[in-house]
């Protein structure tokens, strides 16, 4: 007898909706059932009317432990995620203490996490001037992708120059690892923004002239060359611009293996919401026009991002609007500069995407499940729904009515520009490897069943 059934629901596979049921045994699925068809099982889930989706994976959240576990955590972290329909989350090496950048930091960060998380997840490696002739090492370890800037970064997190771009990618490349890239030029934000302050232009409209589209593409259109020269996969972080988008599909349809990732509030909110509602709305990429907004979206449905990730990286409400580091916030460059989002991306994509824009469910499964699974090597445990997957599922109610409250976050720090927000179309449940993880917003799962994920195949 099988452990679980999930019956008579919208099977939503990155091809195609099938209306059947899920046959789950010892964790994994075992078989899908066309509609009609009986098994009997321990457990029998309804799914009738709603939308059955393989696990969704954040490509990019920053979770902060060990080292700033008062911004946000493993525990409140992965919790939210579950809350909102993640099944994996993909962790980033910065804002941690130390940062993962060896394998002495890996073990550390395993030790300190392990028994936190409720969903399971998976681990950026960090790639900095320091370590670029021991990246390896962190492969072996099990990170899935190796993260660097070409932009300012934060404090003990340097980034490369092109150079040494050049020269990463080429050891990334002996072990056939991803490098990935926060692309925005340093040389010209290091300007821009020394030119705003010098000029008394420390507005809201100051900061959005120091990181303009223009450094968004300087630096992505530098690491796919880069990329091409050394035969390197590459992964661009938050891409905001439909413009940068585009770069990176024709590189693409040139047969280089370039992915990238946006983000949920490039894909639905603007400038216009930075400029009037200030520091919750900050981030870097910043966010662009209401035009840029819409075109992402194409970007998104012919397949070009392997990923919507949150960019959850959060703040304590004093780094937001009183001081941070000790010193006083008195200007738009001085908050902290990335907004939280992880517990909402599911939803709140949903509705912008498949309610709003009439786009096919499928899509979604595609790019946040399996496009985003391929990309870190996880496809074939992880990113869809067929025998031998990991039982990771994701129940939707697309008439279920949401409203984003600060009661119901899961976060540490309960503020997010997200705050307010309404729309229709709600996970319902999240389960992990055919566990029940979150039930209707709430938490049922055990802290701690979340476990490290590592790379299939590194091909």
């Amino acid at each position: 007898m099988i452990d679980i059934v999930i019956k008579n629901g919208n099977i939503v596979s990155p091809e195609r909706i099938l209306r059947g049921s899920i046959c789950i045994k010892d964790g994994k699925i075992s078989e899908i059932l066309s509609d009609g068809e009986e098994r009997q099982a321990k457990q029998v889930i309804d799914a009738s009317g709603k939308y059955v989706f393989p696990g969704f994976i954040d490509t990019h959240a920053h979770l902060n432990e060990p080292g700033y576990e008062w911004r946000e955590d493993y525990e409140h972290g992965t919790a939210a995620a579950a809350a909102g329909g993640f099944t994996t989350v993909i962790d980033m090496p910065i804002q941690n203490e130390p940062a993962l950048v060896d394998e002495k930091s890996f073990d550390n960060k395993i030790s300190s996490v392990k028994d936190s998380a409720y969903i399971d997840y998976a681990l950026w490696g960090g790639m900095i001037p320091e370590n670029i002739e021991d990246l390896k090492g962190q492969n072996d370890k099990g990170c899935v992708a190796f993260k660097s800037f070409v932009s300012p970064t934060a404090p003990g997190f340097s980034p490369l120059n092109y150079g040494q771009v050049y020269e990463a990618m080429k050891v990334v490349k002996e072990f056939g690892g991803r490098a990935g890239f926060h692309c925005e030029d340093f040389a010209m934000i290091n300007w821009l923004e020394s030119k705003m302050k010098k000029d008394g232009k420390t507005d809201w409209r100051g900061y959005l002239e120091s990181r303009p589209v223009a450094a968004e593409m300087v630096a992505t259109v530098a690491v796919i060359e880069l990329a091409k020269s050394t035969g390197c996969k590459t992964h661009i972080c938050h891409v905001s611009s439909p413009d940068v988008a585009q770069k990176i599909k024709e590189a693409q349809k040139e047969g280089y293996d370039i992915t990238a990732e946006t983000c949920p509030h490039y894909l639905m909110m603007t400038k216009e919401d930075l400029i009037n509602n200030g520091a919750l709305y900050k981030c870097a990429p910043p966010l662009r026009s209401r035009e840029d907004m819409e075109k992402l979206w194409d970007y998104v449905i012919d397949g070009t991002f392997s990923g919507i990730g949150s960019d959850h990286s959060p703040a304590t409400y004093d780094e937001k609007y009183v001081e941070i580091d000790g010193k006083p916030i008195k200007n738009a460059f001085d908050p902290w500069g990335g907004m939280s989002g992880l517990q909402t991306v599911v939803q709140s994509v949903f509705y912008e995407g498949c309610i709003k824009r009439n786009i096919s469910p499928v899509i979604l499964a595609d790019v946040m499940s399996k496009k985003a699974a391929k990309a870190f090597g996880l496809y074939g445990r992880k990113g869809d729904i067929k025998p031998g997957f990991d039982a990771d599922i994701v129940i939707l109610d697309p008439d279920k009515e949401w409203e984003i409250t600060s009661d119901s976050l899961y976060y540490l720090n309960k503020i997010s520009s997200f705050i307010g927000r309404k729309g229709k179309g709600m996970p319902t449940m999240t389960m992990v490897r055919g566990n029940i993880i979150a039930k209707d917003g709430q938490i049922v799962g055990k802290k701690g069943y979340g476990r490290l994920v590592t790379k299939v195949y590194a091909d």
